[in-house]
């Protein structure tokens, strides 16, 4: 689907707004009715296209920019382009996938790391530690944990929500993935107990990071053994 307009984009994007979608949604702070499925099976057709992504960027529009986002080519992007789509991310869905399927595939993902990690607004903030932890999981070599863990002892208790639930991933990637952290990041949990009475449904995995390090390393010890 080459060569389609943003007029046509957002006209079917229209048409896939559902309200009581939008009433969900925006109790979550993501202003828009589309189903990310139906989203993604447009996205699947109009195959990649960078131009177009820019512009519907452009639109302002939360929907149109989630759309963006799957079209765009995540390695076209330079530095200072993601740095300003980051700050004018301020719906929560677009946010989260502005971070993980573009910025992490991008080659500037590093340095924007840096830039963000100590960021004065909580949200750009965010971004930062959500970059952190994945290279606590994939890439660590060169990352200081212990001194993440001193950032996360000292500031996650107060931290803004958003803020503060990026710390707390990290928090707990560090416990499960690197045994030798692994008591301190249990005992920071236990001691801070930030998120220890989230509403987990049946058979999910608490967000609480010493139930949630518990948990995946039982679980990998279980496949270790069979």
């Amino acid at each position: 689907m080459a060569g389609t307009t943003v007029a046509e984009v957002r006209a079917e994007l229209t048409e896939l707004e559902d309200p009581k979608m939008r009433e969900v949604n925006e109790r979550r702070g993501d202003d828009h009715g589309v189903n990310l499925g139906k989203l993604r099976a447009l996205a699947k057709r109009l195959k990649k296209q960078q131009e177009l992504a820019g512009e519907l960027w452009k639109t302002g529009d939360t929907a149109a920019r989630l759309l963006a986002l799957l079209v765009c080519r995540p390695k076209a992007f330079e530095r200072d382009e993601l740095d300003v789509m980051l700050r004018e991310a301020r719906a929560p869905k677009v946010h989260d996938w502005l971070v993980n399927y573009v910025v992490k595939k991008n080659p500037h993902s590093e340095e924007l790391r840096l830039a963000w990690f100590a960021d004065p607004d909580p949200v750009v903030a965010s971004a930062g530690w959500a970059l952190a932890t994945e290279r606590v999981a994939k890439q660590p070599e060169g990352l200081d944990l212990s001194g993440l863990l001193d950032v996360v002892e000292a500031d996650m208790k107060d931290a803004p929500d958003r803020l503060q639930w990026a710390m707390n991933h990290c928090l707990a990637q560090i416990g499960i993935e690197h045994p030798e952290y692994r008591a301190r990041a249990l005992d920071i949990g236990e001691r801070l107990e930030v998120l220890k009475d989230y509403p987990t449904p049946p058979g999910c995995t608490s967000p609480f990071a010493p139930a949630w390090i518990t948990e995946m390393v039982r679980r990998r010890d279980d496949q270790t053994v069979s």
